[in-house]
């Protein structure tokens, strides 16, 4: 697996980015697990797993595969590579297990559930957190106070999507970004919109 090849997959996660969070996974992998909360068809998780890959680490993804709201039936990212006609939705799971068996991925343990049912049973301390499931505010301050506890003290949580400015995009990301910064996390580091804090 290389990096030119996790570029042409499917996916919103821009290359500057990418290459932070295989950084980051390198680095706090040292701490324990990693788990990514919103997979779409794994370029994020490719990503991610390159980095843990250096601590022999694991990367476990959670999504529904359901899609998000703007990926449906004439919405605005609607994509017709994901959606299954014969069951009238959108399903990225089957393109998600492609891309991981394309790249010859061994440490991507995809978890197809809702992220705050997977919570209740989860007992693994995480040495990284990467949030980037649904942006309505429900749904990011659940990924947040669900999973939070247990990433391990010196680890971190990763938040995509923050825009400070509500002209420039969704608030709920940057709102758990807050959030977190009131509860004694410090940003280790920002590339874009993609920000991650270290647990003190």
């Amino acid at each position: 697996m290389n990096l030119e090849k996790i570029e042409k997959i499917k996916g919103f996660m821009p290359t500057n980015e990418g290459k932070a969070l295989l950084k980051w996974a390198e680095k706090f992998s040292n701490f324990g697990p990693i788990l990514e909360i919103g997979t779409y068809c794994g370029k994020s998780s490719l990503y991610l797993a390159l980095g843990a890959k250096k601590t022999d680490q694991y990367v476990f993804t959670i999504d529904h595969h359901q899609g998000s709201e703007e990926h449906q039936l004439n919405e605005e990212y609607f994509d017709n590579e994901i959606y299954d006609f014969s069951k009238k939705r959108v399903n990225t799971f089957p393109l998600l297990i492609k891309n991981i068996n394309k790249l010859n991925v061994k440490n991507i343990v995809p978890i197809v559930s809702e992220s705050k049912k997977s919570s209740f049973s989860w007992k693994t301390n995480l040495g990284m957190l990467f949030i980037d499931g649904g942006h309505s505010f429900e749904s990011a301050d659940n990924d947040y106070k669900c999973w939070e506890s247990k990433i391990a003290e010196g680890g971190c949580l990763a938040i995509h999507d923050i825009f400070e400015d509500p002209n420039d995009g969704g608030q709920a990301p940057f709102h758990i970004f807050q959030k977190a910064l009131r509860n004694n996390y410090k940003v280790y580091e920002q590339v874009d919109t993609l920000v991650c804090l270290i647990k003190g």
